[in-house]
């Protein structure tokens, strides 16, 4: 097993991270997730925060389609620190955030 500068284990890839925390959001809110929107490194608590858009609620037409944003907080391991529900938006509003 490859070890992390910080000897904590194994040193998750990108990809490796955005999977984890997809698996995090599906089991924790029973919730689809449909993609991974961003991955950051907090640069304090040494984890990423990584948001996964989920769809909670599928409407005719799908453009008015429920949309939760969620972060989740995971070590570089994959470990799982905390998430959170961080908005709620429709699938066709434009936002410049």
């Amino acid at each position: 097993m490859a070890q992390s500068s910080n000897g904590k284990g194994k040193r998750l890839s990108a990809e490796e991270l955005g999977k984890a925390a997809l698996n995090a959001v599906r089991d924790l809110t029973g919730y689809q997730p449909e993609s991974v929107s961003a991955l950051e490194w907090d640069g304090d608590g040494e984890v990423w925060d990584v948001k996964v858009d989920v769809l909670e609620l599928a409407r005719v037409p799908n453009t008015t389609d429920v949309i939760g944003e969620y972060v989740v907080k995971l070590d570089e391991a994959g470990k799982l620190h905390g998430y959170r529900r961080e908005r709620r938006y429709q699938r066709g509003q434009v936002s410049e955030s």
